[in-house]
């Protein structure tokens, strides 16, 4: 058998290449829904034991030009219920590259607590209303936390 047969599931082949031409596609398309998935398990774990799983939550940074701004996106995301808890820290030294030259700037940064099933949308919104060309935007995932702050912040997400 020459050696395209042997890789391609052509008419006339043998079973076991159409078997492992399917398991490849089944692989390939679970590599790439691999995230959803694991946030999909990840939630039903958690459901079915009761318990806190890893990377449920997550917190993301974001900062912004000053004061006003940090507080109306915070205000923002609150009303979409896209997090339950923002905390708004004032003055961050930034230094940083743009356009081929260092920059330095006083900025506002915003920790924002949600799930990380959220963390697309949240980062979507945020690119629709910061005033940068390009928002700092970038999470973490949440590795314990306390039970009771965590479901206060799922409650506090829940769409009414």
């Amino acid at each position: 058998m020459d050696r395209l047969s042997s890789r391609c599931p052509l008419p006339g082949c043998p079973r076991p290449s159409v078997l492992l031409c399917l398991l490849v596609s089944i692989l390939t398309a679970s590599f790439l829904t691999y995230p959803m998935l694991r946030t999909l398990s990840q939630q039903l774990l958690s459901v079915v034991t009761g318990s806190y799983v890893s990377g449920t939550y997550s917190i993301v940074f974001v900062n912004c030009p000053n004061e006003q701004i940090a507080r109306d996106i915070a205000r923002a995301i609150l009303d979409k219920k896209l997090t339950a808890s923002v905390n708004i820290l004032p003055k961050a030294s930034s230094l940083y590259y743009w356009n081929g030259e260092i920059e330095e700037a006083t900025e506002i940064l915003l920790l924002i607590k949600t799930k990380t099933s959220k963390v697309h949308m949240l980062s979507s919104y945020i690119r629709l209303v910061h005033p940068f060309e390009i928002p700092e935007v970038f999470s973490l995932p949440m590795d314990q936390g306390d039970v009771h702050y965590l479901k206060w912040l799922e409650e506090g997400m829940e769409e009414e």
